[in-house]
């Protein structure tokens, strides 16, 4: 079905091979299999075991946790595994759950064989997470009923579940809830390859044509993350699609990122000032990341949850004892931009 596109810029413009089946904002981008999902192979691998094992049983999957950087694709995982386990996922995060009887309330509703995706796990209450002890292990409630000599406690059998959490700070987490997860995975940074494989999969999705070295070149300015990648490529579409171009080739490309602020190395202007700060205030450091904070009016959760890893990963900025330094290759991407 063809339609025709007109832009508030120029109601002339009418691209009808880009608008015959437009993209909607809800459009689904996820993987629906392990076989679609590329960067994290030897993770794939094993929870194809883990899962087809656990179906020969008639089990349930063990507990598992994935941890790593922001927009690796945990929730992704999860919603993989509930489709390979022919299972329903219900979802909730750390967050949310403020009291012990509003987990309570979620175990309880539980029907058998489902998955509990909890992402930011790591932000769970302590007394929360007590509550998930006894219910992970043994598959019951242990409720407290009553208060001071007449109270009692009250046994819950849980059926069969599994739980997958999902956090970016694996330290976070409490021993003794960590050691409850059978199958614990970190999740990496994408190689350039990967994301080229996602890019490619993600536009013809979104009926697009992206040549091959043009996916290539968007994936090395992605930070190693297929969020950021597919985030990107929407944007290019929108610079695509004003600029009259059926097909996007590195042209667009290199025009969309520069206008958007991304560097040859996937940096943001917030990337850009937070090495700027270290060296044109802090000399290049060592320096506390709450005097970076401060100087940059931005929180430090948000630094180092969102800026600071793939910083640190790239070798852009080194943690040291004594704090935060700049290092050599970061001084010298800073020369030449």
């Amino acid at each position: 079905m063809e339609s025709s596109i007109h832009t508030k810029f120029d109601n002339s413009i009418i691209i009808p091979e880009l608008a015959k089946e437009p993209v909607e904002p809800h459009i689904n981008l996820r993987p629906q299999n392990f076989d679609e999902y590329p960067g994290q192979e030897r993770i794939c691998e094993n929870l194809k075991v883990y899962t087809q094992a656990a179906k020969l049983r008639g089990k349930m999957l063990d507990h598992c946790l994935f941890h790593g950087p922001p927009g690796l694709g945990k929730t992704t995982l999860a919603g993989i595994i509930a489709k390979t386990m022919d299972c329903q996922m219900k979802v909730t995060s750390g967050p949310v759950i403020e009291r012990a009887a509003d987990l309570m309330g979620i175990l309880a509703s539980l029907e058998s064989k489902t998955i509990l995706f909890i992402d930011e796990i790591h932000r769970l209450p302590a007394n929360v997470e007590e509550i998930l002890y006894s219910a992970m292990e043994d598959m019951r409630l242990d409720i407290l009923i009553g208060q001071g000599p007449t109270a009692r406690t009250v046994k819950f059998d849980l059926p069969p579940f599994c739980i997958i959490g999902a956090t970016t700070r694996a330290g976070a987490i409490s021993a003794p809830l960590r050691d409850r997860f059978g199958i614990q995975e970190h999740l990496d940074y994408y190689t350039p390859a990967a994301l080229s494989k996602i890019l490619l999969r993600s536009a013809k999705i979104m009926n697009t044509h992206l040549e091959e070295d043009a996916a290539l070149l968007l994936s090395k300015r992605c930070r190693g993350t297929p969020r950021i990648a597919n985030q990107l490529l929407k944007r290019v579409l929108d610079f695509a699609l004003v600029s009259n171009k059926v097909t996007i080739d590195c042209d667009i490309i290199n025009q969309s990122l520069n206008r958007l602020g991304v560097d040859s190395e996937g940096l943001s202007l917030m990337d850009r000032e937070f090495l700027k700060i270290m060296e044109e205030r802090y000399q290049g450091g060592p320096v506390g990341l709450e005097a970076i904070a401060a100087a940059l009016n931005e929180e430090k959760s948000t630094l180092e949850d969102v800026y600071e890893p793939y910083l640190v990963y790239r070798g852009f900025i080194l943690r040291t004892a004594r704090g935060r330094m700049l290092s050599d290759s970061g001084k010298m991407h800073l020369n030449n931009i």
